[in-house]
């Protein structure tokens, strides 16, 4: 078995959650609150912006320029290609400039992004796409899921479409190979530490379904926090 069939066939518990999680089959049956999803897309975009850097941290990190171009390129498909479809959900929700000015990240996206950022900064290329890829290869498993639904919202079909596209399956099948690729040259250790990463990011996905769902905000009482994370 591949090290990524390995570490996804562990991490399937987490990920059957996040399948059957209320946000997601609720946007498959075109049944979601748009209030929950307009929260999302904020958060999200959010995410996206720092997902975005640390594919290009893996970029900077690739041992050969082949692999610094494909990183870059993933990189910039996610400030072109995701962001705008953020900003087009923007556009359709109402989502204001004011609103995304004072826009604070809730813990969970915070927490989850500072996890990707520790595994990227502390580790090599491994460590960045053992801890980017959940999100490429879960949002895929869920969009092929999905990809026959047809909700009532034209937002939840574009969104669906998005993910179960076979431009969306090429990036994720690339970055399974290349993960391969690194655990069969790396040590042990490497490798034990990168599964940890992969089933760290596949909790924080399933957490950012929560997260959505729920509303989620800083204790009221913690405005030092929220100023922090607002300016950071």
């Amino acid at each position: 078995m591949s090290f990524a069939k390995k570490v996804r066939k562990k991490a399937d518990p987490i990920w059957q959650a996040s399948f059957h999680h209320p946000f997601v089959k609720e946007l498959g049956e075109g049944t979601l609150d748009l209030r929950r999803f307009r929260y999302y897309v904020m958060q999200d975009a959010y995410y996206l912006r720092h997902f975005a850097r640390v594919q290009a941290i893996g970029a900077a990190k690739s041992p050969d320029l082949a692999t610094t171009a494909r990183l870059a390129h993933h990189a910039q498909s996610t400030c072109e290609a995701e962001l705008s479809l953020h900003e087009t959900f923007a556009e359709l929700l109402g989502i204001t400039d004011e609103e995304k000015a004072a826009f604070i990240p809730a813990p969970t996206a915070y927490a989850y992004t500072s996890h990707m950022y520790r595994a990227a900064y502390e580790g090599h290329l491994g460590d960045v796409i053992a801890a980017i890829l959940p999100c490429y290869w879960l949002y895929y498993e869920i969009g092929e899921r999905l990809k026959d639904c047809k909700p009532d919202e034209p937002i939840y079909q574009k969104w669906i479409g998005t993910y179960s596209s076979d431009w969306f399956r090429s990036l994720v099948e690339e970055q399974i190979a290349r993960l391969d690729a690194i655990a069969e040259a790396v040590t042990e250790a490497d490798r034990k530490r990168m599964e940890q990463h992969f089933l760290i990011s596949s909790e924080y996905e399933y957490e950012f379904w929560e997260m959505a769902y729920h509303l989620e905000t800083w204790p009221s009482a913690r405005k030092e926090i929220q100023a922090y994370v607002h300016n950071n």
